[in-house]
């Protein structure tokens, strides 16, 4: 069975991004001006409005701790009906805390998440082409 979710677009600014996540790899923007970095990313640094950005790889084995989530018992969008209920958290990084990534908690009981939960990046691939970050718990 095919893929029936909204499949995100990759656009000249999180195309490394979405590169790198499709090779299980997390890459972040740096503002080279500030050393502030940018999630999600954009054409400017949000912190001191600089173009002058790079690409950092943060690596494949990415950890972090639950800093909040929602748990959705409705599906708002085609495709997900079948992963209900569904967790959509928000996980402060451990590699760069001042970074929080949005995603989806597998395989997890939503009465038994706390925040401040360790939590484990894990790569679905969803078409031969697309991997997504989500989560498990550590």
């Amino acid at each position: 069975m095919s893929y029936q979710k909204p499949i995100p677009l990759k656009t000249p600014d999180n195309s490394p991004y979405w590169d790198a996540a499709d090779r299980h790899e997390l890459h972040l923007q740096k503002c080279n001006s500030c050393q502030a970095y940018s999630h999600p990313p954009g054409p400017a640094c949000a912190k001191c409005g600089s173009t002058d950005l790079s690409w950092e790889k943060i690596g494949s084995e990415i950890t972090g701790t639950l800093y909040s989530y929602v748990v959705s018992y409705r599906p708002f969008l085609p495709g997900f009906q079948d992963d209900l209920p569904l967790t959509i958290a928000i996980v402060e990084l451990d590699q760069v805390p001042s970074v929080k990534l949005i995603g989806n908690i597998l395989d997890s009981d939503p009465e038994q998440l706390k925040i401040g939960m360790p939590l484990r990046m894990v790569w679905e691939d969803i078409t031969e082409e697309r991997a997504l970050p989500q989560w498990k718990l550590a």
